[in-house]
């Protein structure tokens, strides 16, 4: 399981965090339109990722108090209709639709989204390659440049936002 250190907060301007993510050069990569399949999970969560027309079955379990340590693992999915397909056999719990700009500052891929029926929010997501101290650290890199109050964090998922 690949592991990443993720922070979330509720934000008013998205404009606002965009400007000091350029002011610190970090890298706007591409606007993603997804929609997340949420399914009933005892282990941790599951869901189906859509995007562009590429599917995505992505499992991971994360704590969601403190430090928000998440192990995941994503599985590329091929074939029609695959949506109707899990469906059928999982049980459906939520689906999150959202508009995600990526922007990438070396391991770390900073979300700016417009999530519908709750607003924007930003996300930080730090790919562990060497070791949690190393992500630690570059996660905070991230945190300080864009002047991120830690107290506004929220700690659940979409999914559970909305259910």
């Amino acid at each position: 399981m690949a592991t990443n250190l993720e922070l979330k907060i509720k934000i008013e301007s998205l404009k606002s965090l965009e400007k000091k993510l350029k002011s610190n050069n970090i890298k706007f990569i591409k606007l993603l339109k997804q929609k997340d399949i949420y399914y009933k999970y005892h282990k941790g969560l599951l869901k189906l990722r859509v995007e562009q027309n590429n599917y995505y079955l992505i499992k991971y379990k994360r704590s969601e108090t403190g430090i928000r340590w998440s192990n995941y693992e994503i599985i590329e999915l091929k074939g029609k209709n695959i949506e109707k397909y899990l469906s059928d056999i999982l049980e459906v719990e939520c689906i999150v639709e959202k508009e995600r700009k990526l922007y990438m500052h070396k391991n770390t891929r900073v979300h700016l989204d417009k999530v519908k029926n709750l607003g924007n929010f930003l996300e930080l997501e730090t790919l562990v390659l060497e070791n949690k101290r190393k992500a630690k650290k570059e996660f905070n890199e991230i945190i300080n440049f864009l002047e991120l109050d830690l107290s506004k964090q929220i700690n659940k998922s979409y999914k559970d936002l909305l259910v």
